[in-house]
């Protein structure tokens, strides 16, 4: 049985083929070409068991492209993985072969390979956060302008209505004008391709099961509910609620011994959507919902403001993965009980 490591990099990978004593086989770093790499394993396709993988930023054509050709591919979540810190020198080479290492041994941290289709509309809810991020910088400069030039403050929905003409009646310099224009257009460019992507995201997720029923928590709309389902993906992959809480970044990080805290995690450890989405949905929610504002009112005399919308976050998070485990109602009474 033979096991496969691949260091993969912007314009090459390096790639070792080991057996079952470790005992190195192939050896050679290969440019980022598909045939390349797949001719190279062809002589050992029979016998690998895997191909590990490192989750850098430029994974998908490769994983996708080693599936198709037959091979059980494994995506090495590279946060996780620690080597021995006495090793005197490190290379692509031993990275690779370390891979193929804790693949064979069973200890390898794996990250979640999405399915291919899912995974280009998740990709675009992301990009729509991108464009929504470049459309608020947008805002701000209007804004910015506006108070240093008129001492007047609009906000960001009024902003977002101004005209050409409106911009000429504050009689502002040619300059400043001509400023405030430039990102007026700039910031309609942006919501045109905002809208045409949600009115995208929404045919897809609208016949989703979980959809409606993650509307239904308070706090979530339409979009963080789109998020929230494409970022989780299949709810089975989590053993518990206390893995998906985990990976939503809702769970202090902290190593504890005899009651004392000797450290910390890595915090970054999780899906930094999911994160966004709960603490947006926690901020909605001690808005509009009496139980939840009540919950955080209680965390925030205790502790502060940010460990109490994160607790609010963390309720969030729990009621839905048990609601897209089970397809039951949101209950507020269960969630901040």
């Amino acid at each position: 049985m033979l096991f496969c490591g691949i260091d993969l990099h912007s314009n090459n990978s390096f790639v070792v083929v080991s057996d079952d004593m470790d005992k190195v086989l192939y050896s050679r770093r290969l440019a980022n070409d598909l045939k390349v790499i797949c001719d190279a394993l062809s002589p050992y396709k029979s016998q690998i068991s895997g191909v590990v993988v490192e989750s850098t930023f430029n994974w998908y054509w490769l994983v996708d492209g080693l599936k198709e050709a037959g091979y059980r591919v494994h995506l090495a979540n590279t946060t996780a993985i620690q080597q021995y810190e006495g090793i005197k020198h490190r290379g692509d080479e031993s990275d690779a072969l370390h891979l193929a290492h804790i693949l064979r041994l069973g200890i390898l941290p794996e990250g979640y390979i999405m399915p291919k289709e899912e995974r280009s509309v998740r990709d675009l809810a992301r990009k729509r956060m991108q464009l929504v991020q470049q459309r608020t910088a947008q805002i701000l400069s209007i804004e910015t302008c506006m108070a240093q030039h008129t001492g007047k403050r609009l906000n960001s929905n009024d902003i977002k209505k101004l005209s050409n003409d409106q911009i000429d009646g504050m009689l502002l310099s040619e300059a400043n004008t001509l400023s405030m224009k430039a990102n007026l257009a700039i910031m309609q460019a942006f919501q045109d391709q905002i809208d045409g992507v949600e009115k995208a995201l929404a045919r897809h997720c609208r016949s989703a099961p979980g959809y409606r029923l993650i509307q239904s928590v308070a706090g979530i709309g339409p979009v963080l509910a789109t998020v929230i389902l494409l970022e989780t993906g299949n709810i089975d992959r989590f053993a518990d609620v206390g893995n998906y809480a985990s990976y939503c970044r809702c769970v202090s990080s902290s190593h504890v011994s005899n009651g004392k805290k000797k450290g910390a995690g890595n915090t970054k450890n999780g899906n930094r959507y999911l994160a966004w989405a709960y603490v947006e949905a926690a901020n909605f929610s001690i808005r509009y919902c009496e139980a939840a504002k009540k919950f955080y009112q209680r965390k925030k005399s205790k502790r502060n403001g940010v460990v109490a919308i994160k607790a609010v976050a963390h309720k969030l998070a729990r009621a839905c993965f048990h609601m897209l485990k089970t397809g039951e109602q949101f209950s507020i009474e269960r969630c901040f009980m």
